[in-house]
């Protein structure tokens, strides 16, 4: 991975005219954001709104956002990768290989058009979803977009933005990169960070046994993750810290209840394009907040005599 070029929200609003959704369904996951941010409202170099914009929906079959698209493209399940491969070619007007266009279900003729209006955009943007990134490739399907991305900027102004599944999970990514210079799977066992996706994400480790306790903040892994690895926190030390009983504190060790973020608890919620947001809680609850907690945890942990070395036996000399 090498970065992504990115911008705002309110950018997409006011200057993009080609907008490309890739592997996500936001007219059901992320109902307002056809309204508010990229399709619809008219913008300082979109007057017109709708009129001034391209959609083009790249995805396995149709969805309830293919009817608000321009174009369909109806990508082969688990040949993003292939297809984003061919994209790269053909706007460096490289050859490419047949075959290989032939994997992705689209025809030359398609791509080629599709790659033509990529580099005719005045502002493109691509927003890709999990059905991008957590398909066949995962990690490095997100990485050849945001570098196709990238290089689009030889020809034009393009940008990328993951579609986020769950409240502020771009919030965690961000405090990884600033912390770690890494956004997830991220090792810390040896006193500095290692980065290495499918060694250390966290489903990799679950489903490996690799861990012998688990952490859980303001999450419900045991909801979406595989079988095998809710059943390894199922056997480990699993603790939660949640205002509400989820999927994942009914196997859990322990469950200890927090006050609601931004309900009953302040804190920063990071929007999808990282804009950071205040939250000023307007209630009050006779919970601890998620910081409190842990500090506590640190308290004690800190206080714990350190662990000694296991004593080798002395082997005498012969």
């Amino acid at each position: 991975m090498g970065g992504k070029v990115s911008c705002t929200l309110g950018e997409v609003k006011n200057r993009a005219d080609l907008i490309v959704y890739w592997g996500g369904n936001p007219a059901e996951c992320h109902p307002r954001h056809f309204t508010k941010y990229s399709l619809m409202p008219k913008g300082r170099f979109v007057p017109n709104g709708r009129k001034d914009r391209t959609m083009i929906l790249v995805d396995i079959r149709e969805t309830a956002s293919a009817k608000a698209a321009d174009i369909f493209l109806q990508v082969r399940p688990a040949k993003d990768f292939e297809m984003i491969t061919v994209l790269r070619a053909l706007i460096k007007e490289q050859p490419v290989d047949t075959k290989l266009v032939a994997e992705t279900g689209l025809t030359l003729e398609e791509l080629t058009d599709f790659a033509q209006r990529l580099k005719k955009a005045k502002f493109g943007v691509f927003f890709f979803g999990m059905g991008l990134s957590m398909t066949r490739g995962k990690h490095m399907n997100s990485a050849a977009l945001l570098t196709l991305a990238a290089e689009l900027n030889a020809f034009t102004k393009f940008v990328a933005m993951p579609m986020r599944g769950h409240g502020n999970v771009t919030g965690g990514d961000v405090i990884m990169r600033w912390t770690t210079g890494y956004p997830f799977g991220v090792n810390l066992a040896r006193g500095y960070p290692r980065f290495n996706p499918g060694e250390y994400s966290t489903i990799d480790l679950l489903i490996r046994g690799d861990t012998d306790a688990v952490l859980v903040l303001g999450a419900d892994p045991g909801a979406t993750m595989p079988q095998p690895a809710i059943d390894h926190m199922v056997r480990v030390p699993t603790i939660v810290l949640d205002p509400k009983v989820t999927h994942t504190s009914k196997i859990a060790r322990v469950h200890i209840t927090t006050a609601v973020t931004g309900i009953s608890a302040p804190g920063t919620a990071y929007r999808m394009d990282e804009i950071p947001l205040p939250l000023k809680p307007p209630l009050k609850s006779p919970y601890p907040t998620d910081e409190e907690v842990i500090r506590r945890i640190y308290q004690a942990v800190a206080k714990k005599p350190p662990l000694m070395p296991p004593v080798r036996p002395k082997v005498p000399r012969v």
